[in-house]
């Protein structure tokens, strides 16, 4: 999520303050014509940003408020104005998302709600939080954190968003990993959905990728620890379209003990991962018999 940090005058709005009231972990509801279309969970608290690329709002200043939140559709987008009944006891209140008649506010971005709203919203949507909440469970390393603070400090890097996030992404942390999601739900080989077991892999790796790469989510994998060593060391690669490669010089009672199946395929690769995957097969993949043959 992205908001100004104040209106264009310069004054306060509660609607963005509630910005700095989310923690990790907390559930957010997605309303957008007319109807709640996603829930999802908050991993991060808010941060000063620039206003994204593909937010046209002209009014709105370059500069506020970002939270990461990964999201998941909802089967059937809820329409509140058709539940009205239920909901009638949380709308037309002081900074309520909804109006008396149960359609939402224009003006607000960004509303706190009660629990037993939220209860409600959820029981309507059908589904389960706890599924959702246990895919998207946040990852907090606070001994990480503080190392990211320090070399931001000594780095003089203060202030400026691009290099803070390209920081965190190369130590596992901020958009990148998000990114990556937006492509990756689960490590290809294990299956493992649960983030907070996953590494965020870059596929083209960091020491030759350009800023953009770095942070770019095509360029990237979520893989289970054991599979990331694996794939970043240059013993396992994919072709675009699955097909599970392995190097000659793998021994094969590491896939058995590790109960790797590199026999069947792990899906198609969606075509913004293709370059970088060709990257990964032309230089990193075998990269230990291409410095002896060299």
């Amino acid at each position: 999520m992205w908001s100004p940090k104040t209106k264009k005058d310069g004054a306060r709005n509660p609607f963005y303050d509630n910005m700095l009231l989310v923690r990790p972990g907390d559930i957010i509801f997605s309303y957008s014509q007319t109807t709640i279309r996603a829930i999802g969970i908050a991993q991060s608290v808010a941060e000063t940003s620039i206003k994204p690329s593909f937010n046209k709002v002209t009014i709105w200043d370059s500069v506020g408020w970002k939270v990461d939140v990964n999201f998941q559709e909802i089967p059937t987008p809820l329409r509140t104005k058709n539940h009205i009944d239920l909901l009638a006891p949380f709308a037309g209140v002081k900074y309520s998302p909804i109006q008396s008649n149960g359609d939402g506010k224009q003006a607000v971005y960004l509303a706190e709600i009660p629990k037993e709203f939220a209860d409600i919203l959820i029981d309507l949507s059908g589904v389960d939080l706890g599924a959702i909440q246990e895919e998207f469970v946040p990852l907090v390393d606070e001994e990480l954190a503080s190392e990211i603070d320090e070399v931001v400090k000594l780095k003089n890097l203060e202030g400026n968003t691009e290099a803070i996030e390209i920081v965190r992404s190369r130590r596992g942390q901020g958009i990148f990993r998000n990114n990556v999601h937006y492509y990756e739900k689960k490590c290809r080989l294990t299956g493992v959905r649960n983030i907070s077991h996953l590494r965020a892999s870059h596929i083209k790796p960091w020491s030759e990728s350009t800023d953009g790469e770095r942070l770019d989510g095509a360029n990237g994998l979520l893989l289970s620890p054991h599979v990331d060593h694996l794939f970043d060391r240059g013993f396992i690669s994919f072709t675009n379209s699955g097909k599970i490669l392995v190097a000659t010089n793998l021994e094969a009672d590491v896939i058995r003990r590790w109960s790797l199946d590199v026999e069947s395929g792990v899906g198609e690769f969606a075509n913004a991962q293709a370059e970088f995957l060709e990257y990964h097969r032309d230089a990193v993949f075998e990269k230990s018999l291409k410095a002896v043959a060299s």
